[in-house]
C-alpha cells in the first residue's frame, strides 16, 4: 500500500527544513542543533492518517520532556533547550524543541515486559519474540517472567518495521553498541515501569531511539515513553486474555481493524478519516496518560527543559558527514550507513 501523501509544513525564514516523518518534522538550526517539532499528526499500522489529533504534539512534547528529567542519570539526552530561534511559528510553541544533532542508529530499541502487539503475534506463531524463548501458555496481555530486548528495524515512510534477533542487531551495529542498546533499553524501561506502576498505569511496552554524539556517547532521542511509542495500560483494568484498555493509539487501531470503519488493512485504500467521537476519544486518551504519569494539568505551563546528564566517551568514535535529514546511520562499529532517519 502506497503511503499517504505528507502535508508540506510551514517552513520559517529562520531554521531549514530537512525532514518530516510519520509525526515529526525536523529543522536544521546551526551546525550541531536541530528544531524538532511534533505535529498532531497520528499514524497507525506505519500509515500516516489523515485526520489529526488536536494537542497531540504538545502532549508528546511536554510528556517527553518530563520523562528525560526521570531518566538522566541513566542515559543523556538530546534536549537543549525549548527557547526556539527567530521566525519560528507561533504555532510550535509548546510542541517544538530544539535538540543535539546525533548519529541515529539504524534499529527500534524495544523493550517488553508484558505481551501485546507485533510481540503477540510472533509468540502465537513462534513461541518465541525475537529469538527470545517464552513459556508455553502466555496469553494477549500476560506479564513476562521479565522484561525483554526486542528490537526491530526502522523501516522507511509507508513501511512496516519488523521485529529482528539481537544477533541481527549484533550484526547491524556490532556487538560492543548491541550490548549497551540492549542495556541501556531495559535500564530505561524498568525505571519507567516503576515510576508508572506507582501512578496505577502498567507500561507494556515501550519504543527509544538512541544515537551516538560527536563524542561518541549513547544519547536518548526522539520522544520518550509517549503513548504514541508505547502501551500504557489502566492497572486496574489489567486481565490477561483479551486485549487491554488503553492510554495510547491502540484505541485508533482497534477502531481501523473494526467493520465500523470498512477499512480492509491488507488492500491498496489509504485509511478512512477518523471520525469525531474517535478523535475526541484518542485526544482524552493521550491527555489522561500525561495527566496521570506526571501529576500536572495539561495545558499548565509546560515545565523546565530537564537537566543534561554529562557525557560519556562510550565508543570514542569521530563524527560523520550528515545525511540531508540532519543525521548519520551507524553500522557495524560506528561507521555510517545510508539508512535514512525515521523520527
Amino acid at each position: 500500500m502506497s503511503p499517504s501523501p505528507q502535508p508540506q509544513p510551514d517552513v520559517p525564514a529562520g531554521p531549514t527544513h530537512l525532514h518530516s516523518g510519520k509525526v515529526r518534522d525536523l529543522y536544521a538550526w546551526g551546525a550541531d542543533r536541530l528544531v524538532m517539532v511534533a505535529s498532531d499528526r497520528i499514524s497507525a499500522f506505519d500509515v500516516v492518517l489523515a485526520t489529526p489529533i488536536p494537542d497531540k504534539g504538545r502532549v508528546l512534547t511536554q510528556l517527553s520532556l518530563w520523562w528525560f528529567d526521570q531518566l538522566t542519570d541513566i542515559v543523556p539526552h538530546h534536549v537543549v533547550g525549548t527557547d526556539l530561534p527567530a521566525g519560528c511559528p507561533a504555532d510550535w510553541a509548546g510542541r517544538a524543541l530544539v535538540v543535539q544533532r546525533l548519529d541515529m542508529f539504524a534499529v527500534e530499541c524495544v523493550a517488553r515486559g508484558y505481551l501485546a502487539g507485533s510481540g503477540l503475534a510472533d509468540y502465537q506463531r513462534t513461541g518465541t519474540v525475537c529469538g527470545v524463548e517464552l513459556p508455553a501458555g502466555l496469553v494477549d496481555g500476560s506479564r513476562l517472567p521479565e522484561p525483554i530486548f526486542t528490537p526491530a528495524t526502522k523501516a522507511d515512510l509507508g513501511e512496516h518495521d519488523e521485529n529482528v534477533s539481537y544477533a541481527a542487531v549484533q550484526q547491524s551495529v556490532g556487538a560492543e553498541i548491541a550490548a549497551e542498546l540492549r542495556r541501556l533499553t531495559l535500564a530505561v524501561y524498568e525505571r519507567a515501569q516503576g515510576i508508572a506502576r506507582e501512578r496505577g498505569i502498567l507500561l507494556a511496552d515501550t519504543k527509544l531511539e538512541l544515537g551516538a554524539d560527536g563524542d561518541g556517547t549513547i544519547v536518548l532521542g526522539d520522544e520518550v515513553l509517549t503513548p504514541d511509542s508505547s502501551r500504557f495500560w489502566p492497572a486496574e483494568d489489567w486481565s490477561p486474555g483479551r486485549p487491554q484498555p488503553s492510554y495510547d493509539k491502540q484505541y485508533v487501531r482497534d477502531w481501523l481493524t473494526s467493520p465500523a470503519s470498512g477499512w480492509d488493512r491488507h488492500g491498496d485504500a489509504p485509511p478512512p478519516p477518523l471520525p469525531g467521537d474517535v478523535v475526541e476519544a484518542t485526544r482524552e486518551r493521550y491527555v489522561r496518560a500525561y495527566e496521570r504519569l506526571t501529576g500536572r494539568r495539561f495545558g499548565e505551563p509546560p515545565p523546565r527543559p530537564p537537566a543534561r546528564a554529562p557525557s560519556g566517551a562510550n565508543q570514542g568514535t569521530e563524527p560523520e558527514p550528515t545525511h540531508p535529514d540532519g543525521t548519520t546511520r551507524r553500522g557495524p562499529g560506528g561507521v555510517a550507513t545510508d539508512h535514512p532517519a525515521a523520527p
